[in-house]
């Protein structure tokens, strides 16, 4: 995967680099459900 696709899916929002969680989800090549069920079982 190229950076610059990675580099345009970062915003920054109230001076915090973030990746929206589709976006996210996009780049692992999951479901966006599958991608937060796995967040929630590894906090």
């Amino acid at each position: 995967m190229e950076i610059q696709i990675i580099q345009k899916k970062i915003y920054e929002i109230q001076g915090q680099k973030v990746i929206l969680d589709f976006d996210l989800a996009t780049l692992y090549e999951v479901e966006k459900r599958v991608l937060k069920q796995a967040v929630k079982r590894n906090i």
